[in-house]
């Protein structure tokens, strides 16, 4: 299944997405589910047979909402492929780099990522998201796909300058309207085995970064299993696994994303992920 969180006509919902239309299941399961996150803890019981009777909507008529807008966390894997590690001139670690991004810092598919007033170095990050749909704490890593609700696109857009202020990276990755989430989640029965998949970031068109899931130096199981030793995750939670080499802050001059420009995250076998940049109001 592909789920995503969306409004239509002003009014927020959910359901179950294919590149034609949207099925507002969410509307034929209000009884039984506030949201997709609490679909999600449900195991999604009902969700596939509550498409038959679902009103259908052309993506026309849908605003495009950060799959999960609430999340309870979203952690972030930082310096997980080496090219990204060996670009930046980071040693070796032995375990993942974790920070922290906030709910209200996401945005939707096809919106709009602003360049903040403060600021002009607005870089991009394309990432596989994982969102968890069964909660627990100190989980083996041979255990840690089970734990796993959906595969998302994520665009893990960075203000560099406030990155670097200090050695904490919280502030740069903060901003409103810069995690760009979606356009679905795709549940893992239609995703398969993450690995030899590839993903890509376009800016206008052209390919600025580019790996394969079996490039991640820690990989999705490694990832569960330590950040569930140092916090106890709940479903709806988030974790962004880690950008390629290739962003614009390591390049000769640097490369910003400029008001104009579009920007596009591609993993195969499950969605792009497109968003326009603009100046911030």
């Amino acid at each position: 299944m592909k789920l995503s969180t969306v409004k239509i006509a002003g009014r927020q919902t959910w359901g179950m997405a294919t590149e034609r239309d949207f099925a507002d299941v969410g509307a034929a399961l209000k009884a039984r589910y506030a949201d997709l996150r609490a679909a999600i803890a449900d195991g999604l019981a009902g969700v596939a047979e509550a498409r038959a009777g679902a009103q259908v909507y052309p993506l026309g008529d849908v605003t495009w909402l950060p799959v999960l807008p609430n999340p309870p966390k979203i952690l972030c894997v930082g310096l997980n492929y080496e090219t990204h590690r060996k670009e930046t001139g980071r040693s070796e670690v032995a375990h993942p780099t974790i920070f922290a991004r906030y709910a209200n810092s996401q945005t939707g598919h096809l919106a709009a990522i602003p360049v903040p007033k403060v600021s002009g170095s607005l870089d991009f990050e394309g990432e596989l998201a994982i969102i968890i749909g069964k909660p627990g704490r100190y989980i083996p890593r041979g255990a840690a796909m089970g734990h796993i609700a959906g595969y998302a696109c994520y665009n893990d857009a960075s203000i560099r300058d406030y990155q670097y202020h200090t050695h904490q990276f919280t502030p740069g990755k903060n901003f409103p309207g810069t995690g760009a989430f979606g356009p679905w989640m795709m549940t893992p029965d239609e995703m398969g085995e993450i690995g030899p998949q590839a993903i890509r970031t376009r800016l206008n068109g052209e390919i600025v970064q580019e790996a394969r899931f079996s490039d991640l130096i820690f990989d999705i199981g490694r990832i569960i299993e330590y950040c569930s030793e140092f916090t106890a995750l709940e479903v709806g939670d988030v974790i962004a696994t880690g950008t390629p080499g290739g962003v614009g802050a390591k390049r000769n001059p640097p490369l910003w994303m400029r008001p104009g420009d579009q920007v596009e995250v591609e993993i195969e076998g499950l969605a792009t992920l497109r968003n326009s940049i603009v100046i911030e109001n």
